[in-house]
Formats: structure tokens, sequence, C-alpha cells
């Protein structure tokens, strides 16, 4: 019994680890994406891979509170913790819904305005990777959060997930597929679902 209790205890305790290494992946990943989406966005003229980029910085912000989060655990009692944690889940829901107001906005303005498609090779290259790595990345914290049983850490992995939807809006931009309208429109879908659910 004492052994799996310790067994327990050590499996959680490598969870959190693992959680907090893929929070830094995540803001390390999203502040070059910010700093490259950004710098391309200018020397292309693409309001949308600017867009991108500040959209980046948003999701940075989610990740650095569940930083600050998890090292919380172990060094406080776990009453203190626990505040933590509501803190923690306040200011991801925080984070989610100005990405949400933010994403919508921008949606919004492309469709009124029937903005011209710039294509750039480094948009498009910036989304296949985030198409891979979003989804990936999202999965792994929820698992990690359902283990540590973490409310904060399963909103951030959801809203990597929703960030997904904004890969897509970029590569179709920038392909030219002929279907952005459809891919801004669920986005805008989805934005709003993440707004309702954030009130």
């Amino acid at each position: 019994m004492l052994n799996e209790k310790a067994t327990r205890k050590l499996n959680k305790e490598k969870t959190y680890k693992k959680a907090l290494f893929l929070e830094y992946f995540t803001v390390e990943y999203n502040v070059i994406e910010a700093a490259v989406s950004i710098v391309f966005g200018h020397i292309a003229k693409s309001i949308a891979l600017i867009g991108f980029g500040l959209d980046s910085v948003v999701e940075s912000l989610s990740g650095m509170i569940l930083i600050w989060r998890l090292r919380k655990h172990g060094k406080v009692s776990e009453e203190e913790e626990e505040a933590v944690e509501r803190k923690a889940t306040k200011f991801v829901a925080l984070t989610f819904f100005i990405l949400g107001l933010y994403v919508l906005f921008h949606s919004l303005k492309k469709l009124i305005e029937k903005e011209i498609p710039n294509p750039s090779l480094p948009g498009i290259i910036i989304a296949i990777v985030s198409i891979v790595v979003m989804p990936l990345l999202s999965w792994q914290k929820f698992k990690a959060a359902k283990q540590i049983q973490s409310q904060a850490l399963v909103a951030d992995s959801k809203e990597t997930l929703a960030c997904f939807s904004e890969k897509l809006s970029l590569l179709n931009f920038n392909c030219k597929t002929g279907k952005q309208t459809l891919t801004m429109a669920v986005s805008i879908f989805i934005k709003n679902r993440i707004l309702r659910k954030n009130r």
C-alpha cells in the first residue's frame, strides 16, 4: 500500500515536471513564432501574418501563467496551491477571452473588407509547422492536466487547440485556396463558443 502511494506520488511529480516543460516549450515556441511572423509580415506587407504574430503573443501569456502556477507546486501549502490554481484558471480564461475577441474582430475585418491574400513562403511554413505542433502539444497538456487534476492546465490545453484553427486560416490565406472565407467563418464560430464558455 505504501509502495503504491509512493509510486503514485512519484508519477505525479514526474507529470508536474512534464507539464512545466510543455509550458516552457509553449512560451518559447510562441515568442519565436511571434517574432518571425511580425518581421516577415512587415517584409511581405501581410496583415494576416502580422496578426498571426500578435495572436502568438497572447498565447504565450497563457503559458507564462501556467509556468507560474506549476512552479508553486511543492513550495507552498496545499491550501495556497489550490488558491493559486483558481487564480491561474481565471487568468487563463481571461487570455482565452482576449484571444477570442481579437481573432473574431480580425476575421470579421477580413470578411467585411474582403482583404486580398498576400502569399508569403514564411507564412506558409509557419502555418504548416504550427498545424503539426499545436494538436500534439494540446493533447500532451490535456493528458498531464488530467493526471495532476489541474483545471488551469486543461483550459490552457484547450486554448492551444483553439489556436489550431488560426493556423489553418493563415495557411489557406497564404495559399490562395479560395476557401479563406469558409475558414474564417469556422474560426468565428469557434471563437464565439470560446467566448461563451469563458464568460
